[in-house]
């Protein structure tokens, strides 16, 4: 078990803040700011007031298992990086919370190579796990949260001052081969669906194929039969389409199959990072063709590629262990190294417990690094097509921007890279709205909603 939960943490990847006036009073840190290089006070203000006033949406958290028992209550700020709580203090005004099953298939050298039914019923009661964290969440505390099921109701919550749950649903893997499953989901609320996680599965490839799940890269060649009807069935229920961890091939059939705009709910630039994780150029403006939003994620290793030092011992642990040198973190585990499908439990525990300790060594990517990410891709596809996510509770996390309680410093790093007001809105959460509205415009009545 303790070994299982390695793989997982590998996959996903001061006291009080002090208040001081430097040249003048120019620059101050105050608790939202711990940790960063400063900004002007100008831009705190700012930030504060357009806080306050901006529809505010993060567009991937995920809520831990363990959410809302004892000591992780809801409205209580906890020890997870997303609650009531910090969400009040961040003035973050809504997110989309991740109704998601891991794709567990592990078993050793001899791992099946398709679901089996009892790992798919594990599956899908993760994700009806999740399912009832949330709306247990939203019956509990009506005043202060409630479910968005149009981008009206979002815009309603947030005129209300409460927290605006979006269902979205991360991974085709719990739901086998039954198209029907989407009519159920999006019935009980479900409005954004990724196919693709860690592996692939019976709908699509993933852009992480993992040699321990006995993954080949491709191997649909993008989508199967079910992943194909299942991107005109999310177009008739109103869904989005979440491309975010497709295989390009995957990414490009959804491109030429939907009548509707793709969405990339927690994505960053291939060209800062040059891992299949992340998106090409050619990928961001096939997102942009379709009308759709590239919404950045703050992972950092998905900002910043890895620091010499950590490269270092990342090909030293590899040489040890008779693997070929890689300069990522991230394809440590990807089918280049068939060889550790055919090791002992033991000796895999000990490479993974080796990686671990390099990720838990890297330095955090920063705001500035977060910020380099959005300035490329509205560079490269538009200000109209790029949004804003943490993947927060599922390897999230950068120095500044630690949990939602920091949302303000991502609008001051804005402000102070020069974007308007306006932009920063369209940043926020206007993008995205947008493609909400024309996705479900674009719905044909069923019987089911």
């Amino acid at each position: 078990m303790t070994q299982s939960r390695s793989k997982k943490a590998l996959l996903i990847g001061i006291p009080l803040a002090l208040a001081a006036a430097i040249g003048g009073g120019f620059l101050v840190w105050d608790t939202f700011y711990n940790g960063n290089p400063g900004y002007p006070l100008k831009i705190i203000k700012q930030a504060d007031e357009l806080q306050d006033r901006v529809l505010s949406f993060d567009s991937h958290i995920t809520v831990p298992l363990e959410f809302g028992t004892a000591g992780n209550e809801a409205d209580k700020d906890g020890p997870g990086q997303f609650d009531l709580a910090k969400a009040a203090k961040g003035r973050l005004s809504g997110a989309a919370l991740t109704v998601f099953g891991w794709p567990e298939i592990w078993n050793g050298p001899n791992a099946p190579h398709r679901p089996t039914a009892g790992f798919v019923e594990a599956a899908r009661n993760e994700q009806e796990a999740r399912y009832q964290i949330i709306t247990g969440m939203v019956r509990d505390f009506p005043n202060q949260v409630g479910i968005a099921y149009t981008p009206d109701d979002l815009r309603r919550l947030h005129g209300e001052g409460k927290f605006a749950v979006f269902i979205s649903m991360l991974n085709a893997y719990p739901l086998g081969n039954d198209l029907s499953q989407l009519d159920k989901w999006a019935a009980r609320g479900m409005r954004m669906f990724g196919f693709s996680y860690v592996g692939n599965n019976d709908w699509a490839d993933s852009s992480r194929p993992l040699p321990f799940f006995n993954d080949t890269p491709d191997a649909l060649g993008g989508l199967s039969d079910t992943g194909k009807q299942a991107v005109q069935r999310l177009n008739d229920l109103g869904v989005i389409i979440d491309v975010s961890q497709m295989s390009t091939q995957a990414l490009e059939q959804v491109s030429q199959l939907s009548r509707t705009p793709m969405v990339a709910s927690h994505s960053a630039p291939r060209a800062l990072v040059d891992i299949p994780r992340n998106l090409s150029d050619k990928e961001m403006q096939l997102i942009k063709d379709s009308g759709g939003v590239v919404q950045i994620v703050g992972f950092a290793t998905y900002l910043r590629p890895l620091s010499t030092a950590s490269q270092d011992k990342l090909n030293t642990l590899r040489s040890q262990f008779d693997l070929p040198p890689l300069h990522s973190l991230e394809m440590a585990l990807m089918p280049g190294d068939a060889i550790i499908t055919v090791w002992p439990e033991q000796r895999f525990g000990q490479y993974a417990a080796g990686l671990y300790g390099i990720v838990e060594e890297e330095p955090k990517a920063t705001l500035k690094d977060y910020g380099d990410a959005i300035d490329y891709a509205v560079k490269k596809i538009g200000i109209d097509h790029v949004g804003i996510s943490s993947d927060f509770n599922d390897g999230g996390g950068l120095d500044g921007w630690k949990d939602v309680s920091e949302t303000r410093n991502v609008t001051a790093e804005l402000l102070q890279r020069g974007y308007s007001e306006a932009d920063i809105a369209k940043l926020w959460g206007g993008n995205f709205l947008r493609v909400w509205d024309t996705v479900q415009k674009a719905a044909k009545p069923t019987s089911t909603l």
